[in-house]
């Protein structure tokens, strides 16, 4: 709806939304500063400017992680005033190149409960370690950079943890890349823009208990995804029933979501950049949309996007 303002009653038609939801997200909007309320006998809205609404939304975001690297810088400066010059009881530095992925392997196969995994670009890797996963029955949670996953190395990384149970979301920013194992020691860099400069093995209770606040916050704000492979799930192009090109689109959508650029979606899903513009497409127009934003916030109202919305519950491109 390209106008100057309009009423509730104007915005509940335009976007298929009741009276009272209409209300809910114009007073979210403004709220926001993304439009302002104009009073008289029927009050309307106009959209603010987005470069400076949109532009102050994203100075909070960065004002919230500025305040987590600030936790993060803390815990090195406790680190420093508790641990000796090598190894203390609560804190390990572990500073040789080979030190860091065998310790990583050691603890990773020691774990029993769970393991948290927050992952980010530059990533070290080992030439000499084998790949190696959790042990049966240890439930693992994984948050990737979207921009970071691209390269072959994460990339085979998530659909390996995927591929045994493990849960994964994307995020468009990480504070620092973390792993934590059965929320008793947790991994991180001494330096966040160095990781192959040496880590540190936190044991400390205290210390593993914010970094797991840290990574459970990061978590509720992550976009949930599906790596899915080609072999795993249909394409749009195959001619397959629609609930199997339901969960196809729900996995792209919810990738779109996320902030991913559709070539970088198509390297996930190992399918073609044409194929993905495709998927888009279609839920737009089932959905009434023109913009990917707009895509993205009726699919996410319509339950697209959740865990609990079934790919077989026809609707996304089917009908």
């Amino acid at each position: 709806m390209a106008v100057r303002s309009a009423d509730r009653d104007e915005v509940a038609s335009a976007a298929g939304l009741s009276a009272v939801e209409a209300e809910r997200a114009l007073r979210l909007l403004t709220d926001s500063a993304l439009a302002s309320r104009i009073d008289g006998a029927t009050p309307r809205w106009a959209a603010a400017p987005p470069r400076p609404s949109v532009g102050a939304l994203l100075a909070r975001q960065r004002a919230e992680l500025a305040r987590v690297e600030e936790l993060v810088e803390r815990l090195f400066e406790t680190h420093e005033a508790v641990s000796g010059p090598r190894v203390t009881g609560m804190v390990e530095v572990l500073e040789n190149e080979d030190e860091v992925p065998a310790r990583y392997r050691q603890l990773l196969t020691e774990s029993s409960a769970e393991v948290l995994h927050l992952a980010k670009p530059p990533y070290v890797t080992s030439a000499s370690s084998e790949p190696v996963g959790v042990a049966p029955g240890v439930r693992m949670r994984s948050v990737y950079e979207t921009d970071g996953l691209t390269d072959a190395v994460s990339l085979m990384t998530a659909l390996r943890g995927t591929g045994q149970g493990g849960r994964l979301r994307l995020t468009s920013q990480i504070p620092v890349k973390l792993v934590i194992f059965d929320r008793a020691a947790a991994l991180l860099p001494i330096w966040a823009d160095r990781p192959s400069s040496g880590s540190l093995v936190v044991h400390s209770p205290a210390l593993v208990t914010a970094l797991v606040a840290l990574f459970e916050s990061v978590w509720d704000r992550a976009e949930p995804v599906l790596l899915t492979r080609r072999h795993d799930l249909p394409d749009a192009d195959d001619a397959l029933p629609a609930s199997g090109r339901d969960l196809r689109t729900r996995e792209i959508l919810r990738m779109m979501a996320a902030g991913m650029k559709d070539q970088t979606i198509a390297r996930i899903l190992d399918i073609s950049r044409r194929t993905v513009q495709q998927h888009i497409s279609d839920a737009g127009t089932v959905l009434g949309a023109r913009t990917r934003f707009q895509i993205a916030v009726l699919a996410a109202k319509r339950g697209w996007l959740s865990d609990q919305h079934d790919g077989a519950a026809s609707g996304i491109i089917g009908g």
